[in-house]
C-alpha cells in the first residue's frame, strides 16, 4: 500500500441527535469543529490533543480516532509503520453534542486520505451527497478487507463509522453536514418477500438521507459543567412506550422534518418529544429544569443526543435571542455555557494544509454568555504522548487558547 507523505488535516462537525422527537434518526450538524492532522511516520505512535479530552493523550491505541483510523486501514488492506496525530477538539466531551462521532469520522476520513491507491480524496469535497448511502461497496462491519484493496468509498466510511459509534444518527449528521435521517432496513421474511422479487436474508447495514435547510436556520446549545455517559441515558428508556405516546412522537417526527425545511411557525410544536426525554428528566434534573423553563418561553428547546446539553432551535427572526437563552439559562441556578452556531453544511472533510499552532476561529470557543461555569475548556493543557521505542511516560506542554468573544455570527464558520 502506498502511503502519503504528506500529512492530511480533517475537520468534522458536532452533532445534535434526536432533535426531540426524531429518536435514534434525526441528526443536525452544528458549526463547532474538532481537527486532527495525521501523517504516516516510521514507527510508533504519537498523540497530541489539546482543547476539550486533552487527558485521552495517554490512551493510545484505544483513542477513538487511532481505534478509527486502525479500522480504515484494516478495511483498506494494511496498517501503516507509524502514526502520528495532532487533535484540536471543540467539541464538549460527554455532553450530547456528537463528540465521538466526530472523533470517528476524523479518524476514518484521515485514514482514507492517508491510503492509496484511490486516496487521498478531494480536499473539501463532501462526503456523502443528497441521497441513500447503499451497501454496494461497503466494507464488513468487522474492519475486513475490501476486495478491490482500494480506498474507501463513502458508503463504507458510513458504515464503518456507524459500527464503531454504536448509532447512525450522529455519524450521519457529521459526515453529511445539515439535516439527516438515518435509519437501518430491517430483514424481510422468507414468506414476505415470496413472489414480490424482495431480496431475503440479513438486512442490510444503516443508511442516510440528507435533507437541506434554509440557511436561515440557528441553535444555541446550551453545555452544563457536568457530562453524563450515553449509555446511563440509554439504561433510563422503559423496554415499552404506550401506543397514544409513540403515535404523538411520529406526528412530531414527521411535523419536524416539515417545520426545519419550510415551514418554521409549527417548530416550537414539533420539538415536543414523549418518547425519550421524560424518562431520562430524572438522570439529569439541571437539564430538565432548564428545558422546562425554555419552552414555557416559548423556545422550541430540547435534549441535545442523549443530553445532559440543550439545543434551542429558531430561524432568522424567531425568538428567543441566544442572550435571551442565556438570560433564562442564569435563573436556573446552574452554570451554563451558551453558545450560539449555525449549522454546518458541509459535513466532515479534508482540507488542505496543516494545524495551526493556534486552533483556527472554528476551531475555538463560539461567543459565549457564560452563566458562571467554573472551567474553561480552552484555557489548559495540550497533552501529548509518544509510543516510540525507547521513550517512555507522558510529556506535556502548555497551549494558550484566546476565546473568540464578541465574534459575529458570520465568524463561526470561517476557518
Amino acid at each position: 500500500m502506498i502511503w502519503s507523505r504528506r500529512p492530511v488535516r480533517v475537520r468534522a462537525p458536532a452533532t445534535s441527535a434526536n432533535l426531540g422527537p426524531g429518536f435514534d434518526a434525526l441528526g443536525l450538524a452544528l458549526a463547532l469543529y474538532d481537527e486532527v492532522e495525521a501523517r504516516v511516520t516510521g514507527g510508533g505512535l504519537a498523540i497530541e490533543v489539546s482543547g476539550e479530552g486533552s487527558e485521552t493523550a495517554t490512551a493510545g491505541e484505544q483513542h477513538l480516532v487511532v481505534r478509527a483510523m486502525r479500522a480504515a486501514f484494516g478495511a483498506m488492506g494494511g496498517q501503516p509503520p507509524g502514526i502520528a496525530l495532532r487533535c484540536v477538539n471543540a467539541i464538549p466531551h460527554g455532553r450530547g453534542l456528537g463528540s465521538s462521532a466526530a472523533a470517528v469520522c476524523c479518524g476514518l476520513l484521515a485514514a482514507r486520505a492517508l491510503a492509496g491507491p484511490g486516496g487521498p480524496v478531494a480536499a473539501g469535497g463532501p462526503v456523502l451527497s443528497d441521497r441513500a448511502a447503499s451497501l454496494d461497496e461497503a466494507a464488513s462491519p468487522d474492519g475486513t478487507a475490501l476486495s478491490d484493496g482500494t480506498a474507501l468509498s463513502d458508503e463504507a466510511v458510513f458504515q464503518l463509522a456507524a459500527t464503531l459509534e454504536g448509532h447512525p444518527d450522529n455519524v450521519a449528521a457529521c459526515l453529511a453536514g445539515g439535516l439527516t435521517i438515518a435509519w437501518s432496513p430491517r430483514p424481510v421474511p422468507a414468506a414476505a418477500a415470496a413472489g414480490t422479487g424482495t431480496p431475503t436474508g440479513a438486512a442490510a447495514g444503516p443508511r442516510l438521507l440528507r435533507i437541506a435547510v434554509p440557511t436561515t436556520l440557528r441553535a444555541v446549545a446550551c453545555v452544563p459543567s457536568v457530562p453524563l455517559a450515553t449509555e446511563a441515558a440509554r439504561q433510563a428508556l422503559p423496554p415499552a412506550v404506550p401506543y397514544a405516546d409513540a403515535a404523538a412522537n411520529a406526528a412530531r417526527s414527521a411535523l419536524l422534518v416539515a417545520a426545519l425545511t419550510g415551514a418554521p411557525q409549527v417548530l416550537f410544536e414539533a420539538t415536543e418529544d414523549f418518547l425519550h426525554q421524560p424518562y431520562r428528566s430524572g438522570l439529569m434534573p439541571e437539564t430538565a429544569r432548564l428545558l422546562g423553563a425554555l419552552r414555557r418561553a416559548g423556545a422550541a428547546a430540547v435534549v441535545s443526543g442523549a443530553g445532559p446539553a440543550v439545543l434551542v432551535l429558531s430561524f432568522d427572526g424567531q425568538p428567543p435571542s441566544p442572550g435571551a437563552v442565556g438570560s433564562i439559562a442564569g435563573k436556573t441556578g446552574t452554570p451554563w455555557d451558551v453558545i450560539p452556531l449555525r449549522i454546518d453544511q458541509q459535513g466532515a472533510h479534508v482540507q488542505q494544509g496543516g494545524l495551526d499552532v493556534h486552533p483556527s476561529v472554528s476551531a475555538r470557543r463560539a461567543p459565549t454568555w457564560n452563566q458562571g461555569a467554573s472551567r474553561n475548556r480552552f484555557r489548559g493543557r495540550a497533552q501529548i504522548t509518544r509510543d516510540y521505542p525507547g521513550v517512555t511516560g507522558p510529556a506535556s506542554c502548555t497551549t494558550h487558547r484566546q476565546q473568540a468573544e464578541g465574534m459575529p455570527w458570520a465568524h463561526l464558520v470561517l476557518s
